[in-house]
């Protein structure tokens, strides 16, 4: 408050600027009041579930790829190039998916993560040969050979698309707007080429490394079903109960009945 001398009256006004709210604000939240329903979390810190895929047993053998019309290919093998079907390293499972299948408050929506899931043609092969991302997010398409790919999309709830990268080093971005179960990609040029993509509305999930070892991040403190998908091995789920800020661990087995 300050005190103005107008028209020979003293008066009392109140000042600009302090604690008032400032110019073209919103409305404030009070403290601890909780979200609205549906809105998105502002950030991804929270618990997360860890843990391993493993194969039991001795791993089936992959199939033989032919390259000899793709020199460039071949050449990036010692011996001969297999398709990695079923991809067991010291007996832990590469290339399964896992995500968040039941669990999340019902209508949440989240952020659209801004980083790209990337996909890579290498040795005439696709890298990961099996992903998931989220709808709306950056599908990032990498050519890192010097040979001609034609990459195929086969949505069903999405649109479809088949572009063409003839060149070392080219990079093509496609999104997929809808949920959907599973995409089917494969390359026009090289047969044996494919992998299978799985579009989420969520962002909790990942995909094993050839140590079968994964991470999902950013997880709300809850209980949560997690499924783990591998193309040609079948599904696996589990309940797991994340802790405010802490890991859960979800070890999967698989097995080459599926069991």
């Amino acid at each position: 408050m300050r005190q103005v001398l107008i028209g020979g009256m003293l008066l009392t006004v109140a000042a600009c600027g302090g604690g008032g709210e400032k110019a073209g604000s919103d409305t404030a939240t009070p403290a601890g009041a909780a979200p609205a329903a549906g809105a998105a979390p502002t950030a991804m810190a929270g618990g997360s579930v860890t843990g391993h895929v493993k194969f039991d047993g001795a791993a089936p053998a992959n199939p033989t790829i032919d390259m000899s019309e793709e020199a460039a290919c071949k050449g990036k093998y010692t011996g001969p190039a297999l398709d990695p079907v079923v991809m067991v390293t010291n007996g832990m499972l590469g290339n399964v998916v896992l995500y968040v299948k039941s669990g999340l408050p019902a209508g949440q929506t989240y952020p659209v993560p801004s980083e790209p899931v990337v996909i890579d043609q290498r040795g005439c092969l696709y890298h990961p040969r099996a992903l998931a991302i989220m709808a709306g997010q950056k599908l990032e398409i990498k050519n890192s050979d010097p040979v001609l790919h034609n990459i195929k999309a086969l949505p069903t709830k999405n649109r479809p698309f088949n572009i063409s990268q003839p060149t070392e080093g080219m990079t093509t971005t496609r999104t997929f707007t809808t949920p959907e179960d599973n995409v089917p990609v494969e390359c026009n040029v090289h047969g044996w080429m494919h992998s299978n993509i799985i579009v989420l509305p969520h962002p909790f999930f990942a995909v094993s490394g050839e140590d079968g070892s994964f991470t999902i991040k950013g997880l709300p403190a809850g209980t949560y079903e997690i499924e783990a998908r591998h193309a040609k091995l079948g599904t696996k789920t589990m309940s797991v109960t994340v802790p405010a800020d802490g890991a859960a661990t979800a070890d999967f087995t698989f097995a080459a009945t599926g069991t």
